[in-house]
């Protein structure tokens, strides 16, 4: 397998939000960089889409970027030829992914990493056509992927711990963090907890309780400002006092007993979705999308920024490295 000091040019699979995040953030780690997608103006909208984030990037410091690195294609082989990484970012429909994949196996170097950007689908069936399987995994990044550091890297049943390790090297190489699930998984970790809490803001808003807006607010001023940087659980650690955890749990663990959330989703009417719809649009003010863009990059510049100065320990990042030695067994 290629080792992660090795790479300096990475193949994307896909253009689109994802594949364009990537490529920026490749572009900014002074990589090269070649971009395969067929659609129309693909191309176009995907130089749009790394100039928009390129503002950012700057702030965040960028020794080694620079934009002649970019290659962009309509022929995958020769997209393909000369990588070192390949990162797919089609859109998330299984059967699609299994067949893009088996084309990448086909025409890819055999000892390069082929991941994928899915958000929930099982790395075991993605692979299931693939020739080399043992080097197919997920690498599922969270958006903005030029800025935001988390990583979700998952082997499927014929993925080697050489191919996860490879892969959880290079993403650190490109200044992210890679999270290990260490159990093959749909949605993985993040993606679940998130579907949690979406699942609750619809029942919310579906029986009149709150308003997108007051949903928004209620995480953006309380919860959202501790989970951007203790998590969930080491809020819950220091919210305890100086009890920690043990006292939290002893005394809100009978709560768990009572209704207070809902598991399952509500049904997704139309009239659901319009309320959703509306009350995001007059969340936004009449802003421009590419406004509420930069703005929200400049946010999430600072606060890392932030973080870096005040939270964590001197030379480190809070971050747990990955320990292969707990991969799944199959």
């Amino acid at each position: 397998m290629k080792k992660a000091n090795e790479i300096n040019r990475v193949a994307l699979v896909g253009a689109g939000v994802i594949g364009s995040g990537w490529a920026a953030r490749c572009l900014a780690r002074g990589l090269h960089v070649v971009v395969f997608d067929p659609a129309e103006q693909a191309e176009e909208k995907l130089r749009a889409s790394i100039s928009q984030a390129w503002p950012a990037l700057e702030m965040m410091g960028m020794a080694n970027a620079n934009l002649d690195n970019l290659t962009f294609t309509t022929d995958l082989a020769s997209g393909l030829s000369s990588a070192d990484f390949i990162q797919e970012s089609v859109p998330e429909r299984e059967d699609l992914k299994i067949q893009v994949f088996e084309q990448i196996s086909e025409q890819a170097p055999e000892d390069v990493v082929i991941a994928s950007s899915s958000s929930g689908l099982l790395p075991t069936r993605l692979q299931s056509r693939c020739r080399h399987p043992q080097r197919l995994l997920i690498g599922h990044p969270f958006a903005p992927v030029y800025l935001l550091p988390l990583v979700e890297v998952v082997g499927g049943e014929q993925t080697s711990v050489a191919a996860v390790a490879e892969a959880c090297r290079f993403y650190q190489r490109i200044g992210m963090r890679p999270l290990h699930v260490r159990k093959e998984i749909e949605a993985y970790i993040a993606d679940r907890l998130q579907e949690s809490l979406w699942r609750e803001a619809l029942h919310l808003i579906n029986d009149g309780v709150a308003s997108v807006a007051e949903i928004d607010a209620a995480i953006t001023g309380g919860p959202g400002l501790r989970w951007a940087f203790m998590g969930t659980l080491m809020a819950w650690h220091l919210g305890g006092g100086p009890g920690g955890m043990r006292h939290t749990i002893d005394q809100f663990g009978p709560a768990l007993k009572l209704p207070w959330t809902h598991m399952d989703a509500p049904e997704l009417t139309d009239e659901l979705k319009e309320r959703i719809v509306q009350g995001c649009e007059a969340e936004t003010a009449g802003r421009a999308f590419t406004d509420l863009e930069r703005r929200r990059d400049l946010c999430l510049v600072k606060i890392q920024q932030v973080l870096a100065e005040h939270w964590y320990p001197p030379g480190e990042d809070g971050w747990p490295e990955p320990d292969l030695a707990m991969t799944q067994e199959h």
